[in-house]
C-alpha cells in the first residue's frame, strides 16, 4: 500500500465530516490542533443531527446530506480542500467530491464507508443486519438511535470519552441509510487516502477498499472514534496531507 502525500508546507483548507449520531462538536480537538499549525478548518453538522436535530428525518436523505457538504463549499467559495469523512460520511464526502471536484483537492476516508453508485451504505450489509437497522428505525420514529454503551468496548476510549460521545449524541435519520449513492466516475478515480482503524479488529484493506490501488493508505492504532481517542494523532496525520 502506498503512503499518504507528503506536506508541502502551506496552509490547506478542511472540511471535516462527523459520522452517524454526531455534529461539528466531536471535531472540536482536531480542528483547534489544526488551526495550531496554520490551517483553515470547517467542521460540518449535517441535517437532522446536533444542533440541527429539528429537522424532520422524513425530509433529510443521503442526498440532502451530500448537499449540506457541498453548501460548506460553495458557500465560502472554498478551493483545494482536504474533504474528510468519518464512517457513515465517507458516503457523504466521497459523493460531495465527486460532484464538486474542481473544489475538493482530496478525500480522506477516516475508518469511514464508501460509497458505490446506486447502492445505499446498507445494501452491502448481511440481509439480517438491515432488517434489524430497519426495524431500529421504524421503532424510533425515523431515525437510528445512537449505539449501547457495550458497543464502545475495545475502542480504546476512556468511560469519560464514552460518556461524553452517548450524551451530545442524536439518533440519526433513518432515510440516509437506505438511499443509493449516485457517482459520476468510478470511485477509484477520486484523489484519496483512506485511514483503517486497527482496534478492535480491522477489516483487510482488500474488504475496506477493493480496487482503489492509486489511494493513499494509513492506519491508526486506536478505535473507529480516532477524533476522540487520539486526536493528536490524527492531527499530525492530516497535516501530512496539506
Amino acid at each position: 500500500m502506498s503512503d499518504p502525500p507528503s506536506n508541502v508546507g502551506g496552509m490547506s483548507t478542511f472540511v471535516l465530516v462527523p459520522g452517524a449520531w454526531l455534529g461539528a462538536w466531536v471535531w472540536q480537538a482536531v480542528a483547534d490542533g489544526l488551526r495550531a499549525l496554520g490551517h483553515d478548518v470547517h467542521a460540518v453538522t449535517l441535517s437532522g443531527l446536533a444542533e440541527r436535530a429539528g429537522d424532520d428525518p422524513d425530509k433529510v436523505g443521503l442526498t440532502t446530506h451530500v448537499r449540506d457538504v457541498l453548501a460548506v463549499l460553495e458557500g465560502a467559495d472554498l478551493r483545494e480542500v482536504v474533504l474528510v469523512g468519518h464512517s457513515y460520511a465517507g458516503v457523504v464526502v466521497g459523493q460531495a467530491a465527486d460532484w464538486a471536484r474542481d473544489r475538493v483537492a482530496r478525500t480522506v476516508f477516516l475508518d469511514a464507508n464508501l460509497p458505490h453508485d446506486g447502492l445505499s451504505m446498507t445494501d452491502e450489509w448481511s440481509e439480517r443486519g438491515r432488517e434489524l437497522v430497519r426495524a431500529e428505525v421504524a421503532a424510533h420514529h425515523g431515525r437510528w438511535p445512537p449505539p449501547e454503551i457495550e458497543e464502545f468496548d475495545g475502542h480504546d476510549l476512556t468511560d469519560e470519552q464514552v460518556t461524553w460521545l452517548l450524551g451530545h449524541a442524536t439518533p440519526h435519520p433513518g432515510h440516509t441509510l437506505f438511499e443509493p449513492a449516485v457517482l459520476t466516475r468510478p470511485l477509484a478515480e477520486l484523489p484519496a487516502t483512506y485511514v483503517r482503524c486497527l482496534r478492535p479488529a480491522a477489516r483487510s484493506w482488500e474488504e475496506i477498499v477493493g480496487g482503489q490501488p492509486e489511494w493513499g493508505f494509513a492506519e491508526l492504532d486506536t478505535g473507529h472514534w480516532p477524533m476522540v481517542s487520539r486526536p493528536e494523532e490524527v492531527v499530525a496525520l492530516l497535516h501530512t496531507m496539506a
